[in-house]
């Protein structure tokens, strides 16, 4: 008997159902030939969706989620369409926090002729993850700072439990990409220790776990300098581990690297729940053309597989994970299916059809 999941849908925003209908016929097809099966049950939620009900995250559709095997979100969120304190609408954010979707997971990848504005080595290959702590941080007041005529405050938070269950969940990443012969078994504990307190604190807890793993190298950089080093030698990194904005400025550099956000996947993982989403917003100006890169949204697709994989003991579905992420590279690195993103002139459906080409043949 085929093992079932269900997976909750958030089609989103502005390009947002142009990426996912690709995406869920896809998986489906995946589906349909291995040895499990998906049941997707689309939600509603979003910044539109509030501007008919005035309800952006429906109490229904947390439900749905809470009781899903997996989570898959679309692009949200409409630079016209805001709360009433003038901060967008972001039922994304409100998933991390009600589910404690501590790690944001953004891998980036570069491969030998994958389009990037990097001058790359010809023996280098960039393949790390940034993970990004996805429930404090900067983040934590989130709709809730202080605002006065003369001055604004914001309160960043950084607790033990939280920062404990992240830095477990980097070693164990690090671990596992080193068994598959992916990464050098290297985390980077990526703060501001030299001038807040609070990233001080970050750093004693990351050495804590540290000294749990000594088969695997431990060492920790300024958030500044990271970013210098993601330009000049992103190939050095494995594992990344940071704050919550420091991760969402260098998860949009790691971007850059791979040649867009039209080609970067993310995932938010906690110890019972996940949600897979690309790193993109929504991009109203292009809605309804049918020109959206879904790579990004695929590639999440891909890593849903995986966690579900790993997680259920389901080898086929990390097998179909893996292919998947594979013909997504080979349709860029070919060059022959790319949209307007990446240089070319492929429609959304031109260039999610290129990887479901692949897919057959492979």
């Amino acid at each position: 008997m085929k093992q079932h999941f269900d997976i909750a849908v958030f089609e989103g925003d502005g390009i947002g159902p142009e990426i996912m209908k690709p995406t869920l016929e896809t998986l489906a097809h995946l589906s349909d030939a291995g040895a499990y099966r998906l049941d997707f049950n689309v939600v509603p939620a979003g910044a539109a969706h509030h501007a008919q009900t005035g309800e952006s995250l429906p109490a229904a559709s947390m439900t749905t989620a809470r009781a899903s095997d997996a989570i898959l979100l679309s692009a949200m969120g409409l630079p016209t369409v805001r709360y009433d304190d003038g901060t967008e609408i972001s039922p994304q954010i409100d998933l991390r926090k009600a589910l404690t979707l501590f790690a944001g997971v953004r891998p980036v990848r570069v491969l030998p002729g994958q389009l990037t504005p990097l001058n790359m080595p010809d023996d280098k290959e960039v393949d790390f993850v940034l993970i990004r702590e996805s429930t404090e941080g900067l983040f934590h007041t989130q709709g809730r700072g202080e605002v006065t005529k003369d001055e604004a405050r914001e309160t960043l938070l950084i607790t033990r439990d939280i920062s404990e269950k992240l830095f477990r969940f980097a070693f164990g990443m690090a671990d596992d990409r080193k068994a598959q012969g992916r990464g050098k078994g290297r985390v980077t504990c990526v703060d501001k220790a030299n001038v807040f307190r609070a990233f001080a604190f970050f750093r004693e807890i990351f050495d804590a776990e540290a000294a749990k793993h000594p088969d695997l190298i431990a060492d920790h950089a300024y958030v500044d300098a990271t970013a210098l080093w993601f330009v000049l030698k992103p190939w050095e990194f494995d594992v990344l581990v940071t704050e919550n904005m420091f991760g969402d400025i260098l998860s949009d550099l790691g971007a850059g690297l791979m040649g867009g956000l039209g080609v970067a996947p993310s995932a938010d993982i906690g110890l019972d729940h996940a949600v897979f989403q690309p790193c993109h917003g929504s991009a109203p100006d292009i809605a309804g053309r049918g020109i959206a890169n879904p790579m990004a949204m695929i590639l999440s697709g891909a890593m849903m597989l995986d966690w579900l994989g790993l997680r259920h003991d389901a080898p086929a579905l990390v097998a179909d994970g893996i292919r998947l992420r594979e013909a997504v590279e080979t349709v860029i690195a070919r060059g022959g299916a790319l949209t307007a993103d990446l240089g070319g002139s492929a429609s959304t459906q031109d260039a999610a059809d290129a990887v479901m080409a692949h897919l057959e043949i492979a």
